[in-house]
């Protein structure tokens, strides 16, 4: 059974994809919101230790794992963020984590794969550097390394590119048809393609472009993960919301009151410049059956809404924990913070379960076996 250390660990969404097939040896995390949930969907969470990562002895990180995860802080390399890059508070919180992995090589202990997992805006960050010192440390650690990006909307219904780079230790083979020759249009996107080519010569050689299949096609739409006995807003809510929407998005009320139908569109308030530049809150609606992407809530204003539309009857309210969590892919039995902002902050800042379940099931595991088998060849 592949066992593993899962950093900035959350509530344990990396844990849920990776599935029971894998064994966590040690997670980490800061928040005690999220060690909370960790605990309590984990049989008390054991494992977990609530500390800053620079604080970490590598005493505290048991035998050798196959995999180290780690889906480090986003915020300086989001777009929405300061551009604060891996120098920022938060997301900078990488160089500390990785000086463990760094640690645990001068103990003889390097893990076979490591996975990085943030936001897209990674590979742009300062003008590409942040990814080229993320690859250069992989690289002096012992790792080949190549990159995807995944859109969890290949699985759930909601909207969620995100950066994962896999890498695996210098010594280990990787089998061939596991490898392309040339990047993939869905999985290697042109930013991927735009980061390797900035990449030092020294840092290409040991870029790999991972074969990833394409799932099957989604099945589950957004309408299909709503709950309910939620309330709603009260028609005086409503009609304030409908008044934050441009005349675009009221049009797609409009066409959604005449479908003969019962409609679900997703709402998210942001700040726009008028006409005259003047900045003002307004509220985008859609209707693509696909739910915007989850982000913490901040001031209110990142909290989605929903949109009930029927005929003439119109009714909104805020998207409940459970829905967010299903956004997610996470099973009605993980247990949620009670209260809502926490739950909503620890969905939005979670990795999507399936799409740890489909690096798993067609990269890691298939890694892992392999691995086997050159170690029962080499005794």
């Amino acid at each position: 059974m592949p066992t593993f250390y899962e950093f900035f660990a959350g509530g344990g969404m990396a844990r849920v994809g990776l599935g029971s097939k894998w064994t966590c040896l040690f997670a980490n995390d800061i928040d005690e919101k999220k060690a909370d949930a960790y605990r309590r969907n984990y049989s008390g969470g054991s494992e977990l230790t609530v500390k800053d990562v620079g604080q970490i002895s590598t005493s505290e990180l048991p035998d050798l794992a196959d995999l180290i995860w780690a889906s480090f802080p986003c915020q300086d390399l989001s777009l929405a963020g300061m551009g604060a890059g891996l120098k920022g508070l938060r997301s900078g919180t990488f160089w500390p984590f990785w000086e463990r992995v760094e640690s645990l090589k001068i103990e003889g202990r390097t893990p076979a794969l490591v996975v990085l997992e943030n936001v897209c805006g990674a590979l742009t960050s300062h003008d590409g550097q942040d990814f080229r010192s993320l690859i250069r440390a992989l690289r002096k650690t012992g790792y080949r390394a190549g990159a995807l990006v995944i859109d969890a909307a290949l699985f759930l219904p909601q909207s969620r590119p995100r950066l994962f780079i896999v890498g695996v230790r210098d010594d280990l083979q990787v089998p061939t048809e596991m490898i392309c020759d040339q990047p993939s249009a869905i999985f290697h996107t042109s930013s991927v393609v735009t980061a390797y080519t900035r990449l030092a010569p020294a840092d290409k050689c040991g870029w790999i472009w991972w074969r990833l299949p394409i799932p099957a096609r989604r099945k589950t739409n957004f309408v299909d993960l709503i709950e309910k006995d939620v309330p709603w807003h009260t028609k005086e809510q409503t009609r304030t919301l409908l008044n934050l929407m441009s005349p675009i998005n009221l049009a797609k009320v409009t066409s959604a009151r005449k479908m003969g139908r019962p409609m679900v569109g997703t709402v998210y308030k942001r700040t726009r410049r008028t006409e005259l530049g003047v900045k003002r809150q307004r509220a985008e609606i859609r209707f693509d059956d696909i739910a915007g992407c989850l982000r913490t809530p901040g001031g209110g204003s990142s909290r989605q809404s929903i949109l009930y539309v029927c005929g003439e009857e119109v009714r909104s309210r805020l998207l409940s924990p459970r829905e967010a969590a299903r956004l997610m892919g996470l099973p009605d039995r993980y247990v949620l913070p009670e209260n809502y902002n926490d739950a909503y902050h620890l969905m939005g800042d979670g990795v999507a379960v399936p799409v740890v379940r489909h690096l798993a099931k067609h990269i890691l595991e298939p890694l892992i076996a392999a691995i086997g088998k050159l170690d029962q060849r080499a005794a």
